[in-house]
């Protein structure tokens, strides 16, 4: 039985480092490029809710995986949610205009 406990602490494991360190590559694309015109803040406002009550979740269980994955989760969701909210209200500089070319033309 304690095989069967070290694969389930192995699968849990990887998927956590797996699907926090996938938002790493936003975060920074996001960060260098400033460009935040296809995040969604509504999808990123939602996930962002889910991942906190995931992490309260863990809290009241106490499974330190659940609690570690979803901390950092949440840190670099907010992360993109905060820049999507700071720079997502106008066009980023040398953008093309909404009305046809680079410089408004």
């Amino acid at each position: 039985m304690s095989d069967l406990n070290d694969w389930t602490h192995w699968i849990g494991s990887a998927a956590a480092v797996l699907t926090t360190s996938a938002f790493v590559p936003q975060v920074w694309l996001t960060w260098r490029s400033r460009d935040v015109a296809g995040i969604s803040l509504g999808m990123y406002g939602i996930f962002t809710l889910g991942v906190a009550l995931w992490l309260a979740y863990g809290l009241l269980l106490r499974q330190w995986p659940l609690i570690v994955a979803n901390g950092l989760t949440l840190a670099l969701a907010l992360m993109v949610l905060g820049m999507k909210l700071a720079w997502g209200r106008g066009p980023r500089p040398g953008a093309p205009s909404r009305r046809g070319g680079r410089h408004g033309g």
